[in-house]
Formats: structure tokens, C-alpha cells, sequence
């Protein structure tokens, strides 16, 4: 937690990625709405690098905000066997945030109920999300956050597509499937691979998951895999994808509950461009095109970005 380890180069980088990651987080909260005056955000944390980088940025946050927040860090202790029960408590006492460990064991259920070799993560997460909607309810919080970033996005709707037939991914911000809380994403716009190195410069205590952490055949790990081999074979389709999430064309799918396919005839006129918008020419391979463009679309979100990070 400490910086007196770094050296001057590291802590150079340290200082420019966290402002990188405090306006992209900035951004999304400002997008999205997700956190507003008088809000208790209660920050989801599992012990691994996005949990905790997804506190680190809003304590940074709070501090020189223009509202009134508060947070309280929450860890499930699952009973995982060889669990180090002290990391936690030790490095949020010495953070000086709120926190509270809760204590369930639903490893010992999941064991029970999920055959051996079988993926035990569908489960494992049910039971975590009634723990801590309950925990949230008892704590009276008015937000949940969850350390969900930019690329776990992007692996969802992959998974989605590929074994679900829906194109549907994790939202930035949504209502809880019992209907009694508002979930956020504040990592939403943020890169795994900047998460990864920013979690290498402030040392986090990481806590490996011990119960699925053994499971290297899990679907999402295949798409991870494939999605960082597409990457690296073609730079930037990877924002272009993310970019294409943001910037959804009812109109030119198929869903017909989204729009009104059945009273399009002669005298519609031409819709988003029609069939020319998808000409060969059309299309680039310059990701840069796109984030210039996002910049631009989001230029009011800087101003309030930049209002946030000066106190």
C-alpha cells in the first residue's frame, strides 16, 4: 500500500495510469448516473486486483468530488478452505474505510450441489448475490458496486451470443433481480490490462479464488483467451467492440421488439443509412477514428470529470 518500495519510473506510471483510471471511472459515473448526492455505496470486494483498484479509485473520487458519498467496503468470506482471513481486515484498517466481513459458508454448498469437475461458478454467484443484496439491505445502501471492468463486458456478451443466442452483456448500471437494489459498474470503461498493472504498482494483497480457481476450461476462459488473441493479431478490435456496445442500431438487426420492422414500405425513406452505411468502404481499421469520436461525444462528461478530480 505503500510507494516507498517504488521506484521513481514506477511511481511516474503509478501516477499517470491512476489518473487515467479516475477519469475513465469519472466518466462512467457521470454517464450513467450511477452514484448522487447522499448515496452510501457499498463496494463489493472479493480480494482480487479489479475489486480492489474499484475502491481505490472511489476513495480518490470522494475525496475532491462536488457530492456527498459515502463508502463501506463489504468482503464474503465464503469459507474457502486455506482462506487468509487477516488480508482483509489488515488492509482496510489501514485504509480507514468502513467495512464489514460477512461470514457464510457457501463453499461447503456449492461443494455439495455441484459435481466434482463440473463449473461451479453459476451457483457460487447466486449464493453471493443473496448475501450481499441482504448485507446491502442491513447496511442501508443505495448502491452496489461491483468491480466489473471493460473487457468482463465484452467476454459476456461474447458468451452471451455464442451459448446464449442473446446479444447481451453486464450493464454499467441495473436494478437487482429482487428488484431492491441499483447495481453499478464504475470499472465499466476501464482496460483489464491497465487494471492488472495498476494493481502491480500499489502492491494490492491479492487473495487468489481458491474454489474455481482451478477450473482453466470455464467458457469465459476461452473467450478471454480468444478475445486476447484477436487483439493481438489485430489492435483496436477490441475497442471497436466495446465502442459498437455503446452505439447500438435497432434498426439494422432483427429484433422486432426493438423496432418496427413490420410498417417500414416504400414511403419510409431510407433508415440509418440503409445498405450503404455497410459498404466495403465504409468500414476502418483505425481504432483511433473511434476514440476521438468518443471523446468528442463525451466532451460535456470531461468538464465534469475535470471538476471532480480538482478539489
Amino acid at each position: 500500500m505503500s510507494n516507498s518500495s517504488l521506484t521513481d519510473t514506477q511511481k511516474t506510471q503509478l501516477s499517470k495510469l491512476e489518473k487515467r483510471l479516475r477519469r475513465y471511472v469519472g466518466q462512467a459515473i457521470a454517464e450513467y448516473n450511477m452514484i448522487e448526492d447522499g448515496d452510501k455505496v457499498m463496494v463489493c470486494l472479493s480480494g482480487g486486483k479489479d475489486s480492489y483498484a474499484l475502491l481505490s479509485i472511489l476513495m480518490l473520487l470522494k475525496e475532491s468530488a462536488p457530492i456527498h458519498f459515502e463508502l463501506v467496503a463489504v468482503n464474503l468470506d465464503q469459507k474457502q478452505p486455506g482462506f487468509p482471513e487477516h488480508i482483509l481486515p489488515n488492509y482496510l484498517q489501514e485504509l480507514g474505510v468502513e467495512y464489514h466481513i460477512i461470514e457464510e459458508d457457501t463453499y461447503a454448498i456449492v461443494k455439495d450441489k455441484i459435481p466434482e469437475g463440473k463449473t461451479t461458478c453459476s451457483l457460487c454467484s447466486r449464493l453471493r448475490r443473496a448475501v450481499l443484496y441482504k448485507t446491502a439491505k442491513n447496511l442501508g445502501a443505495t448502491k452496489i458496486a461491483l468491480g466489473h471492468h471493460r473487457d468482463d463486458m465484452i467476454e459476456t456478451l461474447m458468451l452471451n451470443m455464442f451459448y446464449g443466442g442473446k446479444m447481451k452483456s453486464m450493464p454499467a448500471k441495473l436494478v437487482s433481480d429482487n428488484s431492491e437494489h441499483v447495481v453499478i459498474r464504475p470499472l465499466a470503461f476501464c482496460k483489464e490490462s491497465e487494471l492488472i498493472q495498476y494493481g502491480e504498482l500499489k502492491q494490492f494483497p491479492i487473495i487468489p479464488c481458491n474454489l474455481c480457481g482451478s477450473q482453466p476450461n470455464l467458457q469465459r476462459q476461452n473467450i478471454k483467451r480468444m478475445l486476447n488473441d484477436w487483439n493481438e493479431q489485430f489492435p483496436g478490435r477490441i475497442e471497436s467492440m466495446f465502442t459498437a456496445m455503446r452505439n447500438v442500431v435497432p434498426s439494422h438487426l432483427c429484433d422486432s421488439q426493438l423496432f418496427n420492422f413490420k410498417e417500414i414500405n416504400s414511403d419510409s425513406g431510407v433508415v440509418n443509412g440503409g445498405d450503404i452505411a455497410f459498404d466495403q468502404e465504409n468500414f476502418t481499421d483505425n481504432s483511433q477514428i473511434s476514440e476521438d469520436s468518443e471523446a468528442k461525444k463525451h466532451k460535456f462528461v470531461d468538464g465534469l470529470v475535470d471538476i471532480i478530480e480538482v478539489k
